[in-house]
């Protein structure tokens, strides 16, 4: 039981905290002895693509046409296409008044995947750039993603996204603008080190002429299409300096919803994604995958729930060893602020303090129930819009 602990507290140590100290150490070694890649200011700017799915998106869709168009890129040299296939509101009547930009839509809704699969033959930039109708880039948003196509090891850029938090953030908000903030610094070294493992469809761009068509049912089809290219031997890199605006989740019910969606679309990845798993075809991806995507998605929060079960059954059968005592406290004490931080939240009452453990411990509780509902088959590709704050 003490071994099946203290193995259990390492992997779940190294999961959150471990992986990013290592990276960077990693990362500091690497600075020793290699110079970072140095882009021109010659570069010749390649053709772009900016591709938007829309689903039901009149409320948002005008402020994101706005947004696209006054994106610095020279005018000749990008393409807009919106595909609003499914909506029943006036989404694509409001793209159709805009002749700069490509509308398809079709009145069946097969989700994002097969909206995509269906724009991509219309594509004719040598970079594709996928941005969510509900977020809003900055300027150079596309000047920054496609320097890095300068190097020829690029593949796909994954952008930088940012939660927009006020001072008086719920748990939700202020729980999601932490942990993305974690990402980013965990995102910054993985390139560093070798390459991303998945990009956010809020802002992504690929090279055009490396895409894979990705299977239909396919739920998170960003991180796929990524990682398709990434098993190819291409390199995902990292761009801080383009990024997309969006507003948390609405509440922490909206906000689990699509956590609870990205672990079933997670789960579904590890069975598709056998190359990147496999340290044979290339050792250094697959520990990065392996530890910043699988122990999340497949075994740390199951980690968990056994650590708190063993404290408990080591306490009970050891009570002289008081650091067990210690650490079951503590335990204790984690998740009670974490219920606390739900139920400060169900009362519209906003304490910062409390919304690490809500917010930790409702990601992988997502997870459980992500991987629940992806084997009994009730994840549909379909995107279920989150609403927003």
């Amino acid at each position: 039981m003490i071994l099946a602990f203290w193995i259990s507290f390492f992997i779940i140590f190294y999961t959150f905290f471990g992986y990013g100290i290592l990276l960077y150490a990693l990362v500091r070694v690497k600075r020793i002895f290699r110079k970072p890649f140095l882009f021109s200011q010659l570069y010749d700017l390649p053709t772009v693509t900016v591709m938007v799915a829309a689903f039901n998106e009149e409320d948002l869709i005008e402020e994101k046409i706005a947004n696209c168009l006054e994106l610095n890129y020279p005018k000749n040299k990008v393409q807009f296409i919106f595909i609003t296939d499914g909506s029943s509101d006036r989404t694509p009547e409001l793209v159709a008044k805009h002749p700069e930009i490509s509308l398809l839509h079709e009145n069946q809704r097969l989700g994002k995947m097969a909206a995509i699969k269906r724009a991509m033959p219309f594509v004719s930039g040598q970079v594709t750039v996928f941005t969510d109708a509900n977020t809003f880039l900055n300027k150079d948003a596309l000047t920054q993603l496609v320097k890095h196509y300068q190097n020829p090891k690029i593949g796909a850029v994954a952008g930088e996204k940012k939660i927009m938090v006020n001072q008086s953030a719920d748990a939700s908000s202020a729980g999601e603008g932490f942990y993305w903030k974690y990402e980013s610094a965990l995102k910054k070294w993985d390139y560093e080190l070798y390459s991303n493992v998945g990009a956010a469809g809020e802002l992504f761009s690929i090279r055009t002429d490396l895409y894979q068509p990705v299977e239909t049912d396919t739920i998170i089809d960003d991180h796929m299409i990524a990682m398709r290219i990434a098993e190819k031997g291409y390199i995902i890199a990292y761009e801080p300096n383009a990024y997309a605006l969006e507003t948390a989740s609405a509440d922490s019910g909206e906000e689990l919803k699509r956590k609870i969606r990205i672990a079933a679309g997670g789960i579904q990845s590890v069975y598709r994604l056998k190359k990147a798993a496999n340290p044979l075809n290339n050792p250094l991806l697959t520990f990065q995958y392996f530890s910043h995507r699988l122990l999340r998605w497949v075994l740390t929060p199951w980690l968990m729930i056994l650590l708190f079960i063993l404290n408990i059954l080591i306490v009970i059968r050891y009570p002289e060893y008081g650091l067990y005592l210690i650490t079951l406290f503590l335990q204790i004490s984690f998740y009670i602020a974490a219920l606390l931080g739900w139920f400060l939240e169900s009362k519209k009452i906003k304490l910062k303090a409390a919304f690490i453990p809500f917010y930790f411990s409702m990601m992988n509780y997502a997870v459980i129930a992500g991987t629940f509902r992806y084997y009994k088959g009730a994840q549909s590709a379909a995107w279920e819009k989150s609403k927003r704050k």
